[in-house]
């Protein structure tokens, strides 16, 4: 079941091979619960993560699971690779559990990926509406002034896209140095960003999604599930 929600009496037809007017008996009886609630109410909506059980047993169950890694350089953000490492090589014990990546990072930038097989709550992170900042770290060629600070305030004109970014907040940390902070995340747009002041991009790092900030416990390649504060921080 993907993660849209789907009726009770379907899902329960699907999964024991019965007619639905079987099913509403079931239900009427008050054989099913749902997340330890006993639901008589075939339209009852459910999703992939609900606990669906008859008679008490268990029909469905799947655990929501959120992760944080420390992607290293030289990791591509995907499932699968034919030249690179992949970020679900990191993860062997997860390969079969659904996940898919939050907000992907180039091969050459390092930091927090979120990993999940919830949807909805990654649709949170990447969808414009809810404004979810990513803040990276970059290492510059050449020094920083104030100039910059003032163009990724304004926005930059794309035109292969035909698009205007977002307003980005740019804070200089050191000479070479800067923190940027986006709501959006266009294809190379930090380096495209930077490329219009001719300026290389030497290093990228990003450090934190929204109120998640990457663990400075962890080591390049390692990961750790995320606490239900940081999970929930997303919809606050």
């Amino acid at each position: 079941m993907s993660a849209k929600r789907a009726r009770l009496d379907r899902f329960i037809s699907q999964q024991c091979q019965i007619p639905r007017k079987q099913v509403r008996l079931l239900l009427a009886k008050g054989r099913v619960s749902v997340d330890g609630l006993v639901v008589r109410d075939a339209d009852w909506q459910i999703d992939q993560f609900s606990v669906v059980m008859l008679d008490g047993e268990v029909l469905r169950q799947e655990q929501a699971i959120y992760l944080m890694l420390h992607k290293p350089v030289g990791v591509v953000s995907a499932t699968k690779d034919t030249q690179h490492k992949t970020v679900m090589d990191l993860l062997p014990e997860y390969q079969d559990k659904g996940l898919h990546i939050v907000g992907r990072l180039d091969l050459n930038t390092s930091g927090l990926v979120l990993l999940t097989n919830d949807s909805r709550w990654s649709k949170q992170i990447m969808s414009p509406e809810h404004k979810v900042a990513k803040q990276y770290l970059v290492g510059l060629k050449a020094p920083l002034t104030q100039a910059y600070v003032k163009a990724f305030a304004e926005g930059f004109y794309f035109a292969y896209e035909n698009i205007t970014t977002q307003p980005a907040e740019l804070e200089i940390l050191d000479s070479h140095l800067a923190r940027v902070s986006l709501l959006e995340g266009r294809y190379h747009q930090i380096k495209r960003m930077f490329g219009r002041f001719r300026n290389q991009v030497m290093t990228l790092h990003r450090f934190a999604v929204g109120n998640i900030h990457l663990d400075e416990s962890l080591e390049p390649g390692e990961f750790r599930a995320l606490t239900a504060e940081e999970v929930a921080s997303i919809s606050q």
